[in-house]
């Protein structure tokens, strides 16, 4: 029996056709599909001042935090320092009842170091709506309205209920509650509560800054 000799374009068993793909050719697609994305990463105008603008945004936030850190813990050890030595003369004494202000009791130290996350997270709500705005007295009248206002508000309302209620939203009413030491159950929340308002507004407006950054950069 004679073997027929296959043509030049025929294909012999267990031979691949031209449309079969083999490891070599799947790992040339994954290679051209990564390379592709990686061309629109970089001739896309707006990914590159998207990741700028995050980048100031971020090394804003954190220059913020670092310098309301250091200057809020120094303060607040000054006050406690000051309340030790001058409300003594006051009255405010063991012998009328009153103990010595220490960071050795826990409330006093929670009120202590409260009121330092407090002050850098209105420091963060500021620059959150400082880069919405970008008007610097805008933005402070803004800031100012949002923290003042609504105390405000709260005062006039005769309703028990919605007086509490604003009490409780309200970002700077909520977040002092950190510096409470005593009749805590009279308070509208309790301080780690009020405090996780006020982180709840910083960064919901440190997020909406980021997000308008990225509409005016697209």
């Amino acid at each position: 029996m004679t073997a027929v000799p296959l043509g030049p374009g025929a294909a012999g068993p267990g031979a691949a056709g031209p449309g079969a793909a083999g490891p070599g050719r799947a790992g040339s697609d994954v290679a051209g599909a990564l390379h592709a994305e990686w061309t629109k990463l970089r001739t896309v105008p707006g990914t590159i001042w998207l990741l700028l603008a995050a980048a100031v945004l971020a090394a804003k936030t954190a220059v913020v935090t670092g310098l309301v850190l250091a200057a809020g813990t120094i303060g607040v050890l000054g006050s406690v320092l000051a309340g030790r030595l001058i409300l003594p003369g006051h009255g405010f004494s063991p012998a009328h009842g009153y103990a010595l202000l220490s960071l050795g009791d826990g409330p006093v130290l929670r009120a202590a170091g409260g009121s330092v996350l407090y002050l850098v997270l209105i420091a963060l709500l500021s620059l959150g709506v400082a880069t919405v705005i970008r008007e610097s007295g805008f933005a402070i009248g803004a800031v100012l309205a949002l923290l003042y206002v609504v105390p405000v508000i709260a005062s006039v309302v005769t309703d028990p209920h919605w007086q509490r209620h604003l009490q409780q939203i309200a970002p700077m009413t909520a977040g002092l509650d950190i510096q409470a030491t005593t009749g805590l159950s009279s308070l509208p929340l309790s301080p780690w509560a009020g405090l996780g308002v006020l982180a709840a507004w910083a960064g919901g407006a440190l997020l909406a800054g980021g997000l308008v950054l990225r509409l005016r950069d697209a």
